[in-house]
């Protein structure tokens, strides 16, 4: 609903609604969160010479999906959508039923075991040819005590080399500690939660990684079409397994 789509439930448009009349920049913070998706697949499909995507924690099919802007640019590339909820599950498998080298699984980050094992993941992964892994507006929902570190080192440990990671994450420094209280505030109170993490902690998802330029920067900033403008405090990179 945030990024203008029409597919969308009852209880989504309710938890939009208290969200914005709490935090109204949140609308702008999940539209950059977008449109920086958009670029880093745009940026794998063409340059990065990627065909095959694993987008954890997907959500609803809206516009520009990834499987539909990596075959823009690459086609026949493969994508492969994860998400834990039910009814999400449900409605992507009906709206993108016999897309042709599109699938959607069962998963949650927290059990990246369980992911690895679903049948349309290790087709993704068995030719050993380059995977984007895309972790993108997630990752600040995932406690430190759900262990968001291992959980995406064991997803990077089982990909490819010469594969990506693409992940975007509220960050909390002094620059941006009114902003995050405010947001945190207001997710709490709206949805599940949201936890920031400071730059440091956003920067060990990354570890062992070659990070590509500009590297870990604000999410407008990662190759933008435009003029770089602030964002909503929200860290965004992507980068190449060895």
């Amino acid at each position: 609903m945030l990024l203008g789509g029409k597919d969308n439930f009852q209880a989504d448009r309710e938890v939009a609604a208290r969200l914005l009349e709490v935090y109204p920049p949140a609308r702008e913070a999940i539209v950059q969160n977008r449109k920086f998706l958009i670029r880093a697949v745009e940026y794998l499909a063409r340059e990065a010479g990627v065909r095959r995507f694993l987008d954890i924690g997907a959500g609803l099919p809206t516009r520009d999906n990834v499987h539909e802007v990596a075959r823009r640019n690459a086609p026949g590339s493969q994508t492969v959508y994860v998400d834990n909820d039910p009814v999400v599950l449900a409605h992507a498998r009906a709206l993108l039923a016999g897309g042709d080298g599109v699938q959607v699984v069962e998963g949650d980050l927290r059990e990246p075991d369980g992911i690895l094992k679903a049948a349309a993941v290790r087709r993704l992964l068995e030719p050993g040819e380059p995977v984007a892994l895309l972790i993108v507006a997630l990752l600040d929902f995932i406690t430190a005590d759900e262990r968001p570190h291992a959980a995406v080192a064991a997803l990077v440990d089982a990909l490819p080399s010469g594969s990506h990671l693409v992940i975007t994450h509220g960050v909390t420094d002094d620059a941006h500690a009114r902003t995050q209280r405010d947001a945190q505030a207001a997710y709490d109170n709206a949805t599940a939660g949201f936890r920031p993490r400071t730059r440091e902690e956003i920067g060990r998802f990354l570890d062992g990684l070659e990070v590509v330029p500009p590297g870990l920067v604000e999410v407008t900033a990662w190759r933008p079409d435009g003029e770089a403008r602030p964002s909503p405090a929200t860290s965004a990179a992507v980068a190449r397994k060895p």
